[in-house]
Formats: C-alpha cells, structure tokens, sequence
C-alpha cells in the first residue's frame, strides 16, 4: 500500500526531512508533488527511525512545508536501457538531451548496480589501441583496467578525452563502444565536446552524458552512476567492449562535499566526507571483465589536481584504488608540448600482462624499459647540466640531452588528430634509441637489438 505524506518537517538547502515515515529504504525514490501542480523528484539519503531525510533533485526553491504531498515509490533509482542508447545523448541522470525523444527500454536498472562476485573476475588481458604513443607504448590501456589521468586546471586534459574517444579502438573486432560522462562542465566544454565528436563522425560509438556546471550538484553525484549502467548493460548484456571516461572526478568529489556538509556529516581531509574512498572505489571497482561474458568495461577517470597537488585527497585515494595513472606536466604544457605526458610518474600495473608477442609485438615490454631508463638518465644529465653547465658535459651526457628532446620532440609530442598505430609508435621508438649507442641499452636482449636497432 502507497501512503502519501502531506507536509514536511522541515528544508534545508536541498534537502528535506520528513517525519512519521515506516518502512523507508536507503536510496528509494520518492515523488513530491507541489501546490502548483508540478512533481519533483528525489531519494532517500538518511533514515532515522520514522525520520527520513531526502534529496530533492531540481532543488527546493517553491516547495511548501504545509501543502508539499510526498509520495514513497518503493524501488530505487533507475534508468532505462536499450541498444538505442548508443549514440544519443543523455544528462546527468540519464534522460534524454538531444531532441531525439525517448529512449524505449527494454530493461530497468538500478544505477547502483551489482557487485561483481570476484571469484567471477576475468584477469584484464589484451590492450585498447588509443593512437597516442606514450600511452600505447608507455602505459598501454589493457581492457578491464582503470586508468585514471591525473591532470591540472587549465591544461589538455579535456582535447585528450577528445583524442581518446575520436581514436580508440580494439585489434579484434567492431563490437567497441565509448560511455563519456561530464561531470559539472561548462556550456562551451560540453558544447565542445558535442562539436569534436560530430565533426569526427564517432558519434555512432558514443554514449554521452553531460551533467553542466548550472546543473543540481544533486545530479552530478549521479552521473558517473548512471553512466557506469549504461556501460555494464551494453558490456555484459550486449558483448561490447566498452571504454568509460569520467570527467572530472574532481567536481564529482566537491559536489559530494557539499552534499555531505549538507548533511552535518563530520569533515574529513580537506573537508571531504571520511567515506570518500569507498565511494570512489564503488564507482572505480565496477570495471572489469566477467567469466562467461564477452564484454568489458574499461575506465579513464579524468581528474584535476587543485594547485597541481598529487597528494590532494581526490587524486591520492584514487591512486589506491586504481592500477596506474597517466600524470600530465604543466612544464611541458607550458613549452607547447602536446599531450603534456609526464613520463616518469605515469605507469600502468596491468600492461605487462596485455602486451608482447600475440597482442602487440615481442618487443614491446623491453623496448618501454628502454625507454623509460634513457628518459630517466636524461633528467639526470639535465640536474647536472644545470649545476655545472651543459659545456662541461661528458660526450655520452650531452648524447642524452639531444636524445631527450628529440623523445619529447617526436615520441611524446604528437598532433591532436594523429593516430599513430602500434606498430608506427614502436619503430619510432627504436628510432630514437638508435641515436644512442648499442653499449647504453642495458634493458634489451642482444637478439631484440640485432633485430631492431638501426644506427642513425
């Protein structure tokens, strides 16, 4: 039976209180239906006893605390699904907002969705191509993995989705989709972000949902909820592999600090809620890949460090959580260099095990070594040149400074429409390691160099 409550106890921003309610549920939906006629929409967030508190989604400007009429739905948020859904564009909490009217579902799920019994996890195996060399070559994107790109206010991270989604792909078949979720952009982003995709004709493969800066904070706690779904329904239920970018997870985290302040909840690190990393790890942990299903899904969450701060709570749990990251320079931002690709602090754990021979090519693993080590005694050579002068260099130092701007130059560097494949980003970068000598690559087998290297 469906009991409709008139009157409420009390507003406070957006939420309401609601007293004398039995049998509540945590996230049941709920209808609250105004003087003028209209309905609103919102969830249960906190039951205390007969109390419950809601979250309103469109806000509480006009509601009434005497004539406001609340209705209890009995079933948590949901969102409907079908294969329609590809290629349209959705907001924040999954409706439609391309004027192409309604989506007709044939199922019903709860954006909250399942946790993936573990035992049933598939270990991620084979690569998603994206036409960047650094992340191909350096920090190769394996299917079923999360990660994260580690970005800064004001720099490339948003043309670097843009790339992303333009140029991704997978080496064995069609079935490849991209879930993009924006979370608290700006009109002209979000606008930006339409514009790319139309004019690269990838809009058949892409499922957006846009949540805009003016939107409810409600709805951006939502979006990437409400994203990860559709991604599950069209990973598990369609067969396709799917890649998940989230941006920014940064405006995610502050719209759930403001939420939880909204709710009197005790501060934690830089006021953000003390349930921060399980939040985040609800939402990061539903990538992977399921025995007996022949999909993915695979997630770059975008975030912004404040004040390029890596050991800020957004950017600091989410490296716990996920397996990797790619961690853009301001420096080389700053010098004109894109993508701004950090190469020493960026990684990814999962990659030896998704590249090699049968994926990608047999060299890959030790050509990356290679590079990551020449690349590491460049900034070496670079510290001593600027205490002692680049004049005073040994000769195989001032090799290593001409090969380290020659790898940012041509390996790091690339256009923002060009899509390198895997086999053009590795002869480059033998390219490269062929101007120093043979005696200096100590991370690759005699039989690899013979075959490979080529002195310029």
């Amino acid at each position: 039976m469906i009991i409709e409550h008139l009157g409420l106890t009390r507003i406070n921003g957006a939420l309401v209180v609601l007293d004398g309610v039995k049998n509540a549920a945590f996230n049941e939906m709920v209808e609250l239906r105004l003087d003028d006629g209209t309905s609103r929409t919102g969830r249960v967030v906190q039951i205390d006893g007969e109390r419950v508190v809601i979250q309103v989604f469109e806000g509480t400007k006009g509601i009434s605390l005497v004539n406001t009429k609340t209705r209890m739905t009995g079933r948590p948020i949901t969102i409907g699904l079908s294969p329609e859904i590809v290629g349209r564009v959705f907001d924040g909490l999954g409706r439609p907002a391309d004027g192409l009217g309604e989506v007709f579902p044939r199922v019903r799920r709860d954006i909250n969705g399942l946790p993936i019994n573990p035992v049933s996890r598939v270990y991620p195996r084979n690569y998603i191509n994206t036409g960047i060399s650094t992340i191909d070559c350096l920090m190769t994107l394996i299917r079923g993995q999360k990660l994260p790109i580690f970005s800064g206010s004001g720099m490339k991270h948003n043309e670097l989705a843009v790339q992303i989604v333009k140029q991704a792909s997978i080496s064995d078949g069609d079935n490849f989709a991209v879930v993009f979720a924006a979370m608290g952009v700006k009109n002209d982003v979000a606008d930006y972000f339409r514009r790319s995709f139309e004019r690269s004709n990838v809009t058949g493969k892409v499922v957006m949902f846009l949540n805009r800066a003016n939107d409810p904070i409600i709805e951006r706690i939502m979006t990437p909820k409400v994203a990860l779904t559709a991604a599950e329904y069209l990973a598990f239920d369609l067969d396709y592999n799917v890649l998940v970018i989230l941006t920014d997870m940064t405006s995610y985290a502050e719209a759930l600090r403001e939420f939880s302040s909204s709710k009197g909840e005790i501060p934690g690190r830089k006021g953000f809620p003390g349930y921060l990393y399980s939040d985040f790890a609800s939402i990061y942990e539903r990538a992977g890949i399921i025995e007996g299903k022949k999909g993915s899904v695979t997630q770059i969450p975008i975030l912004t460090m404040p004040n390029d701060d890596i050991t800020n709570p957004v950017p600091d749990l989410t490296g716990y959580i996920t397996e990797g990251q790619i961690v853009l320079d301001r420096t080389l931002d700053s010098t004109g260099v894109y993508p701004p690709v950090s190469v020493l602090p960026s990684l990814s754990r999962l990659m030896k095990d998704g590249i090699g021979a049968g994926y990608t090519r047999e060299d890959h693993s030790m050509l990356a070594n290679q590079l990551f080590s020449a690349y590491a005694r460049v900034q070496d050579a670079r510290s001593l040149a600027g205490v002692i002068g680049e004049d005073e260099l040994s000769d195989s130092d001032k090799l290593l400074l001409k090969y380290g701007a020659a790898f940012e130059a041509r390996f790091v560097a690339q256009g923002a429409n060009e899509n390198r494949s895997i086999e053009q980003t590795l002869d480059l970068g033998w390219e490269l390691l062929s101007m120093l000598p043979r005696e200096m690559l100590d991370r690759v087998d005699d039989e690899t160099i013979e075959k490979y290297y080529r002195k310029s």
